[in-house]
């Protein structure tokens, strides 16, 4: 088995790659790009103060992730489904789901507190790798109902050690799902480095194994995400089947606020990956290009910080719980049990109440 060779059109110091296998997206796709990027990373930025002042319970950041969120998003067509993680807030809101309602998973006000069906965007899974059977579901039924629909898989690397990430694969391949699975491999299953959990020249390689096609891809670069994302996406809709892609990116920030990333990493390394920035990297081809001046700068950062406070005002309103929720939105139809422990449950506050 030959070795990946990994795709990358941008270096990490601004300038093109010379990798003749995919053309370079044009400047004014790479210029909504950073501006993708440059909000992403304002929102991680604000949901991590947010967990600071009490208004989430915790936060996994993709702070130095955000090319491969800002990628998902932007190659996906209005009918396709994206199928995110919990580390796929960025991506989610890209898709366009409102800030503050992918928040409320995290703020614990609800498991979902967004429409999965308006949106097309599956809700984050917290689980490992729970999430892939579903998508390869969705794919399946939308192939099987003669559709052009896609669905595009997120998980960690942490998750294909997962059997959930073998059976969607497998499942996938075999009936020719039109999914495309994007493993982010930041090298840490929370603690647990990537040496640890395989030995496979690459994770990207495993699609031999279930007979389907494979990339490497450089996950910092999102010049390069966006045109292998983009040609595995338009292969799935043509009726070619899944696709897996490696990401080879970093998680810069710990799991979440209740990590301590330095008892398993040490400092060399994050300030290694640190110089491989993806928002750092095509700011500077931008304005090598003369593509990005001071005044557009201005402009996106001013535009990123107006979905930050947007966020901030959001999450800081204190909310008043429904105690009925709870058994709101569980199925399709009403279900006679639910609705007896419903009842008990008005019963017993309405008594609480007269007490």
């Amino acid at each position: 088995m030959s070795e990946l060779r990994l795709v990358r059109l941008i270096e990490p110091d601004g300038s093109a790659s010379g990798d003749d296998r995919y053309a370079l997206p044009a400047p004014g796709e790479l210029l909504e790009h950073y501006r993708a990027l440059v909000r992403g990373r304002r929102f991680n930025e604000q949901a991590s103060a947010l967990v600071r002042q009490g208004r989430l319970a915790v936060y996994p950041s993709s702070h130095g992730q955000e090319a491969c969120q800002v990628a998902a998003a932007a190659v996906l067509r209005d009918g396709d489904w994206l199928f995110p993680t919990y580390r796929d807030s960025v991506a989610a809101v890209e898709r366009g789901v409102d800030p503050v309602e992918v928040m409320l998973l995290l703020s614990g006000d609800w498991h979902c507190g967004y429409d999965p069906m308006r949106h097309h965007v599956a809700p984050q899974a917290t689980p490992l790798a729970t999430q892939l059977p579903h998508a390869v579901g969705v794919a399946h039924a939308a192939r099987l109902k003669g559709e052009d629909t896609v669905v595009l898989a997120l998980c960690g690397d942490g998750a294909t050690s997962e059997g959930d990430f073998h059976e969607a694969l497998n499942f996938a391949a075999v009936f020719r799902a039109p999914v495309v699975f994007l493993v982010q491999n930041n090298k840490y299953a929370i603690s647990v480095p990537l040496a640890r959990q395989s030995v496979a020249s690459s994770l990207a390689a495993k699609g031999e194994g279930y007979g389907m096609p494979s990339a490497l891809v450089d996950g910092n670069d999102v010049a390069a995400l966006t045109a292998v994302l983009g040609e595995a996406v338009r292969r799935a809709a043509g009726g070619d089947g899944p696709t897996l892609m490696e990401a080879d990116t970093y998680r810069m920030d710990a799991h979440t606020n209740a990590d301590d990333a330095s008892r398993y990493r040490d400092d060399a390394e994050v300030t290694e990956w640190a110089r491989r920035d993806p928002l750092v990297r095509l700011r500077a081809h931008l304005r090598a290009a003369g593509v990005l001046d001071d005044e557009e700068e201005r402009a996106i950062a001013e535009s990123a910080e107006q979905t930050a406070a947007y966020l901030r005002t959001g999450l800081s309103a204190d909310s008043e719980p429904d105690p009925a929720e709870l058994f709101a939105h569980v199925y399709a139809g009403p279900a006679p049990h639910l609705a007896a422990q419903a009842e008990l449950l008005a019963a017993e506050l309405t008594a609480e109440v007269h007490s």
